[in-house]
């Protein structure tokens, strides 16, 4: 398998937070209405990475998704050219990552959250990833 490829996707805790995507074990990544956004997701491929970003309230990066499934059109606007995939839990943060951290972390200044912070699914760097779990002192699952 080729080397899984590193996303930031957001949600807002009151819409659907982490800890409802590890209820749930899995979900449809619906409802994305920026093209950038959805070009993105039709970059992804099953086996990716994502760090969840709890945007608005909690502004915290909280726990790590898989990618489960190649980009399909987006079952909450048919007729319409949007992308999903779907994702499932790998792993909660035992330390949110919040915003301030990453923005007052100078290797992370071109991290997405400080330089697209409106963009809802963004490509991360393998060394942003391995940086961003080491500071949720988090180590992913074997």
């Amino acid at each position: 398998m080729a080397n899984p490829q590193y996303w930031l996707i957001k949600s807002e805790p009151s819409v659907y937070a982490y800890a409802q995507l590890e209820k749930d074990q899995q979900t449809e990544w619906t409802g994305i209405r920026s093209f950038e956004a959805r070009n993105n997701l039709r970059a992804m491929k099953p086996g990716d990475l994502c760090l969840y970003y709890h945007s608005n309230e909690d502004k915290a990066v909280v726990g790590v998704a898989k990618v489960l499934t190649s980009a399909t059109p987006d079952s909450t606007a048919p007729e319409e050219d949007w992308a999903s995939v779907k994702v499932a839990a790998v792993i909660p943060f035992k330390q949110a990552v919040d915003l301030a951290t990453v923005k007052a972390t100078a290797t992370l200044k071109d991290f997405p959250l400080v330089t697209r912070s409106r963009l809802s699914v963004a490509p991360v760097t393998a060394a942003h990833f391995k940086l961003i779990l080491k500071m949720g002192k988090t180590a992913l699952p074997k």
